[in-house]
């Protein structure tokens, strides 16, 4: 019950405090989120070449003002765990799909995912400030030093009409090489030069927030007509969720998109919030606009050639170019090695354009144009080429559990692995295609 009242209390205030805006903010083409969390978790893993080491879990951080996925190298092994501490940090570009990975090297003190005794959280916990919420850790690398930065909350306690608390943000532990921790008020970390153009306001306490807005006409109101309430958007993405941090021209802020309460998957709002003071804005859209949800259905729709058993959409981040709100979404594999293309779809009539590079990404941002050697503009009002056959993979009771859509001038090739009375083993090849319609079982 204290929960719902806390929540309650949150969503107030944070209407109270934000800001109406009627325009979004530019993204900054110079700097394009292309590389989503999962695809860089994998180079991160499959580049570490320290057997003693593993890396930890990635958060941003910004480096001469561009944004980087940052992981701490951490001990392996129970024995490298009890024994060593961390040993540096792992740094991956997450404006270029195929990035190199800088690894900077140094012993920490005081680390993130060691032995309690060397491990930075132990360290905070033994300062007394047993109320304070401390969030996730991120990597910075400001002169060749390395830090460990962790914003945190504070309680705000309320008394009526029953006693609760909501979170406030009360500043940012900073961490040095030697172990040093530093306590900093938001506008003391905000000037201190290890922290220049580094996000600060808490991620949780961002979503938190946003969230809470559903009470906006009180509780009663979520239970009973649901007038204006509002859910934050369900996106794709392995291990990633909203709130997204991208930077603009004007720095960078945290992007939350609403949806209505229910089934349906419209914009309600785009809340923006500055990552450097927690400055609120929210921006209803005048007309109808769709969701992250629903651009990933019409990226489906339009590319016909994807195989979807093997692709995923993942991060559809809200940009803006030119006043024209679009949906930046990777396509990548199922198993994050890579990133296969970037689509970026008009949330206003549906169009839907496929760029394969960075630069094609960066010009994109700029022009609002894809260049004449990338895939041409989908528009998702003209009619798709109809499969001429359908694969069905089918198991034995009968249900199908995959299927192979084949179009015109494509064919499909059967190979049978046989096994003769000798025990050896024979290859059949069969090449098949069909009029459209047809199906083929068991293949």
């Amino acid at each position: 019950m204290s929960g719902t009242f806390a929540a309650n209390t949150l969503g107030q205030a944070t209407m109270q405090e934000s800001h109406s805006t009627d325009h979004l903010r530019e993204t900054d083409p110079a700097q394009p989120r292309v590389l989503p969390k999962g695809v860089a978790d994998r180079y991160a893993g499959n580049t570490l070449n320290l057997p003693q080491y593993q890396v930890t879990e990635s958060d941003i951080t910004f480096q001469n003002g561009t944004p980087y996925w940052s992981y701490a190298l951490a001990p392996d092994g129970m024995w490298n765990y009890l024994t060593k501490k961390q040993t540096g940090t792992v740094l991956i570009d997450m404006t270029s799909q195929n990035t190199a990975v800088n690894t900077v090297r140094g012993e920490m003190q005081k680390g993130i995912r060691t032995a309690f005794y060397n491990d930075y959280n132990w360290h905070l916990l033994k300062r007394g400030e047993y109320l304070a919420h401390y969030e996730d850790p991120f990597m910075v690398v400001h002169d060749d030093q390395q830090y460990i930065a962790v914003p945190y909350t504070v309680p705000a306690f309320h008394w009526l009409p029953i006693p609760h608390t909501t979170p406030t943000w009360g500043g940012v532990m900073l961490i040095d090489a030697n172990g040093e921790i530093t306590d900093l008020s938001p506008e003391k970390a905000r000037k201190h030069p290890a922290l220049k153009g580094q996000k600060l306001y808490p991620f949780d306490l961002t979503r938190d927030r946003v969230a809470a807005t559903k009470y906006r006409h009180g509780i009663i109101n979520t239970l009973t007509s649901h007038k204006d309430e509002i859910e934050v958007a369900p996106v794709p993405g392995d291990g990633n969720d909203q709130p997204f941090l991208i930077p603009t021209t004007e720095g960078p802020i945290y992007v939350v998109a609403a949806e209505p309460y229910g089934t349906a998957q419209g914009l309600s709002e785009i809340w923006m919030v500055d990552a450097r003071t927690g400055q609120q804005y929210r921006y209803t859209p005048n007309g109808s606009l769709f969701g992250p949800r629903k651009a990933t259905d019409y990226i489906r729709q339009a590319a016909r050639t994807t195989d979807w058993n093997r692709f995923t959409p993942a991060e559809p981040i809200p940009v803006v170019i030119d006043d024209q709100l679009y949906w930046e979404v990777q396509i990548v594999p199922s198993d994050n090695s890579g990133v296969a293309y970037t689509a970026f779809v008009n949330a206003q009539n549906s169009e839907v354009h496929e760029v394969e590079t960075t630069a094609a990404v960066t010009n994109f941002l700029q022009n609002g144009a894809v260049p004449a050697n990338q895939t041409s503009d989908r528009d998702d009002n003209e009619s798709p080429t109809s499969p001429t056959m359908i694969v069905e993979r089918v198991a034995p009771n009968g249900s199908v559990i995959g299927t192979l859509t084949i179009y015109e001038n494509e064919s499909i090739r059967i190979v049978q692995q046989n096994e003769t009375d000798a025990g050896n083993r024979t290859t059949e090849s069969r090449t098949m295609s069909g009029p459209m319609g047809s199906s083929l079982a068991g293949a």
